[in-house]
């Protein structure tokens, strides 16, 4: 299951920064052709990450202290606006990724909620049963023990025999009628 979910996630990803290329495509034209989206969103950012990069260069070969120049005009308003077309693909990707795990948050919390329901079923079921059987414990306890009725019955003998009557003949067994093969043939 895991190893079939990294080809689509590799594929999502491709598909959600070709789908995102024209917006940041457009950002950078916008960024060209505005002097004031050039100069307020472009510029501050590529000479911010220009200084960042130059001073950790810097820094790892050893020069510390050493001015850094800021980029040209150009090279900065470029380098800005690669760096918004990037951001805006990271976003659109992020807001994807965010999207996915709010859906399969919802996913797990309808199945949880679908597991709850069927266990509350269940207990609902157990207690019907419960009661069930303490209905019918209640109605054993209120009827006579088989000791007592065969009690009575040894006591129904004793009376009649005290009376002198004798037990009832049993009664006659019940004889099935003849059936048709059984029957004789009927005279002409």
């Amino acid at each position: 299951m895991v190893v079939g979910a990294f080809p689509m996630a590799k594929l999502l990803y491709l598909g959600i920064r070709q789908v995102s290329k024209p917006l940041a495509n457009r950002i950078k034209e916008a960024a060209r052709r505005s002097e004031f989206f050039k100069t307020y969103i472009c510029l501050p950012p590529a000479q911010l990450y220009h200084w960042v990069e130059m001073r950790t260069k810097m820094r790892i070969m050893g020069f510390r202290g050493t001015v850094i120049k800021p980029l040209n005009e150009e090279a900065a308003a470029e380098l800005g606006a690669e760096l918004l077309g990037e951001a805006t693909i990271f976003i659109v990707g992020g807001g994807c990724l965010v999207l996915e795990y709010w859906r399969h948050q919802m996913q797990q919390r309808n199945k949880e909620e679908q597991q709850q329901a069927a266990w509350d079923a269940m207990r609902a079921e157990v207690g019907h049963l419960a009661l069930a059987v303490e209905a019918l414990q209640a109605q054993v306890q209120v009827a006579p023990p088989q000791g007592a009725l065969e009690e009575l019955r040894a006591q129904v003998q004793e009376v009649r025999a005290q009376l002198g009557t004798r037990d009832p003949p049993p009664a006659p067994p019940v004889v099935p009628p003849p059936t048709s093969q059984e029957q004789e043939p009927a005279k002409v």
